[in-house]
């Protein structure tokens, strides 16, 4: 029989008066989120039993939904550091961090794919909120759906 995951397992991980948000776990454990506890919205690592929050970006603008490679050392997450909303990847401890997409429209919510190779996020590149993949190099930028509804917040499939 399965773990049950209910109300009763419930442990509390931070403690501050500020919002923590968009928990990503890392294949280490650990666990990626956004908070703007120190003034702005930035993100955060910590173990995954909420010791060590360590800030892994620090800059004026917003830094939003981390999301940790498969491999566990790549960070996919997007900012308005470049006065719109853009993707960026970042090593594991915060350096390196490079922007992959470059437009005057918002590109937002980067995934990555199972076996790590492609991330895929919404843009409004063309007018309307649809999927693109980009390689993690920002190379192979591919348009994935083309709908005049909203294509938003994209995941993987996953294999039960």
């Amino acid at each position: 029989m399965g773990t049950r995951c209910g109300r009763e397992n419930q442990t509390r991980l931070m403690a501050n008066p500020d919002v923590d948000q968009t928990p990503s776990w890392c294949p280490n454990g650990s666990i990626l989120f956004m908070s703007g506890r120190d003034g702005n919205d930035d993100i955060y690592v910590m173990r995954g039993d909420g010791s060590n929050q360590t800030r892994l970006t620090s800059n004026p603008a917003r830094d939003f939904n981390p999301d940790c490679s498969p491999d566990g050392t790549k960070i996919a997450f997007w900012s308005d550091r470049d006065g719109n909303m853009e993707v960026y990847v970042m090593n594991i401890d915060g350096s390196s961090q490079i922007r992959l997409t470059n437009n005057p429209a918002s590109d937002a919510n980067p995934v990555w794919s199972p076996d790590g190779g492609r991330i895929v996020f919404h843009s409004m590149r063309d007018g309307n909120r649809e999927l693109y993949a980009i390689s993690p190099d920002g190379s192979s930028q591919l348009r994935l759906t083309d709908h005049p509804a909203k294509d938003v917040a994209p995941d993987w499939g996953r294999e039960p």
